[in-house]
C-alpha cells in the first residue's frame, strides 16, 4: 500500500501517518450530506465490505473520554468499552465535546491525529483484515491502513467493543 497525495489529504491524520512513516491510501469520495449512516455510506461509495469500515466513537467514563472504533456495522458496547479501560461506566460523549476534544467534526472524526490524545480501543475484529478503513478526518475522505499501525498510531488495544 502506497502513500497517495491529493487534494484531500491535507488532513491531520494524514500528517500524523505521513510523519510516523505508515503506510497508507486515502479515499476521497462524493459525500451526500442526506446520507443517514456516514460509514455505510463510505462502505458503499468506495465499493467495500462494510466490515472493513470502522467508525470512531467518543465515549465519556469515569476515567476520562474514550475512543471506540467500531465496524460500521456494528453499535459501540458502552460496557464492554468501559471495562476495556478499567472503568466502571461509560455513556456517549456530547458530540460538541467530541468535536472540540479531536479537532474534527461529527461524521470525520478520525482515531489518528487527534488534538486531544486520547486512550482509544479497537474492535477486535479489525485484525480479521489485512487493512481497514476509517476516516481520514473530514466527511468523504477515508484512510485504508493495516489494523495493527491503527493501534500503533493511537497508542491503542484491541478488544470485544461491538455489539452485533
Amino acid at each position: 500500500m502506497a502513500k497517495r497525495p491529493d487534494a484531500a489529504a491535507g488532513t491531520p491524520a494524514t500528517v500524523a501517518l505521513t510523519r510516523a512513516g505508515v503506510p497508507f491510501t486515502t479515499h476521497p469520495y462524493e459525500h451526500d450530506p442526506a446520507a443517514a449512516s456516514f460509514g455505510l455510506e463510505a462502505a458503499e461509495k468506495l465499493g467495500v465490505e462494510a466490515d472493513r469500515v470502522f467508525k470512531t466513537l467518543l465515549a465519556d467514563t469515569d476515567r476520562g473520554l474514550v475512543v471506540g472504533v467500531v465496524p460500521v456495522t456494528a453499535q459501540l458496547d458502552l460496557k464492554a468499552l468501559a471495562q476495556a479501560v478499567g472503568a466502571k461506566r461509560a455513556v456517549m460523549a456530547d458530540p460538541q465535546l467530541a468535536e472540540r476534544k479531536t479537532g474534527y467534526v461529527v461524521g470525520g472524526i478520525s482515531p489518528i491525529g487527534q488534538k486531544t490524545p486520547l486512550p482509544t480501543v479497537v474492535d477486535e475484529t479489525a485484525e480479521l483484515f489485512d487493512t481497514v478503513f476509517v476516516s481520514g478526518g473530514k466527511r468523504g475522505f477515508d484512510i485504508e491502513l493495516a489494523p495493527v499501525d491503527l493501534v500503533a498510531l493511537t497508542a491503542g488495544s484491541f478488544a470485544a467493543v461491538a455489539k452485533w
